[in-house]
């Protein structure tokens, strides 16, 4: 059986050449992403392993069905770039990774708090010109610091975890609550409660109907002036356009993206010799309390370990006729 990895990146090789490969099983690494055009690739492999980016809707998934793909294995947590509907009709079985390290994600959710609050990253820039002056670069202690995280899932509740040993009070927004949170002295709030009271907000829920454009012009303006943003979930849950105005009139004072909602043609490649022409994006790297990453929270080696075994895994157990993992619609 071969499996076909669109999107793979050199760290994918290593990974999951060194990860358990199911017996009678060979892969294949593409490093274009999945589409209209690249679609003919996978003819004649069972198996397509899909990545964030990799366009997994209904045209593609007819074109996939048509050269022999019969199982799609996301590599990832999220699932909301695939038809699930048209992966039905299609008789194509879709597994994902429901989880491979939350602590990576949350990790990186702090040290973007970290960094923009004692403004790292212009520190490091100014004292490599020489520049060991210290003005603007005046931060603020996080202990006793109101922190609200909005989705307490396990990347929420390790973030959680994490801020609560700096001492910060933790509001948080859930439609589940997790009582070993709540133990912890986590309070569960109305989003709109939290974003009045939180001096820095983490966003960790999954991207649905009813979550797209959480963040945007009517709930930025309900933040304490000078808040935090942070953002390692999914980009479009935040209405990117709607940041400007309010980092231009200081409503917010800091941000920190490593996921945006166009990033699909930005992201993960090198596009250094090229002009820049996400105006949107263009303009968000021009403020000095920005920080933007490129979807590295995952990017740990335990992390990339646990997807690569995952992913084999849930291959196996698909083949053996026990699936494991499966998203439905």
């Amino acid at each position: 059986m071969r499996i076909m990895l669109f999107s793979s990146q050199p760290y994918d090789r290593d990974s999951f050449s060194a990860a358990t490969l199911p017996d009678g099983c060979s892969l294949a690494f593409q490093h274009a992403h999945l589409g209209l055009d690249t679609a003919a690739l996978a003819n004649n492999c069972e198996v397509v392993c899909a990545f964030i980016n990799d366009d997994l809707s209904a045209p593609v998934l007819q074109q996939l069905a048509a050269g022999g793909t019969r199982l799609i294995a996301l590599r990832s947590a999220g699932y909301n770039h695939v038809d699930l509907q048209a992966a039905q009709q299609l008789g194509l079985s879709v597994v994902r990774v429901p989880a491979y390290s939350p602590f990576a994600i949350a990790e990186h959710a702090v040290a973007l708090i970290l960094a923009l609050n004692r403004r790292i990253h212009r520190a490091f820039n100014r004292t490599r010109e020489g520049d060991f002056s210290l003005h603007g670069l005046i931060g603020f202690d996080l202990h006793g610091k109101t922190v609200g995280i909005i989705g307490t899932g396990q990347i929420g509740a390790a973030f959680a975890r994490i801020m609560a040993g700096f001492g910060c009070q933790l509001l948080a927004h859930d439609p589940y609550p997790d009582s070993d949170l709540q133990a912890l002295g986590v309070r569960y709030l109305p989003l709109d409660e939290i974003l009045q009271q939180a001096q820095i907000i983490s966003l960790h829920c999954p991207l649905t109907p009813g979550t797209r454009h959480l963040i945007n012009q009517q709930s930025l303006a309900r933040l304490q002036p000078g808040s935090m943003l942070i953002n390692t979930g999914r980009g479009a849950l935040v209405d990117t356009p709607a940041l400007i105005d309010a980092l231009k009139d200081g409503q917010l004072g800091y941000l920190g993206l490593d996921v945006y909602e166009e990033e699909a043609a930005l992201f993960f490649e090198d596009q250094s010799d090229l002009p820049l022409q996400d105006d949107v994006l263009a303009r968000l790297l021009t403020f000095p309390n920005v920080i933007i990453t490129a979807h590295q929270a995952f990017l740990t080696r335990e992390a990339l370990s646990a997807i690569a075994e995952t992913t084999l895994s849930n291959i196996a157990d698909w083949a053996a006729g026990t699936p494991n993992n499966l998203v439905t619609a």
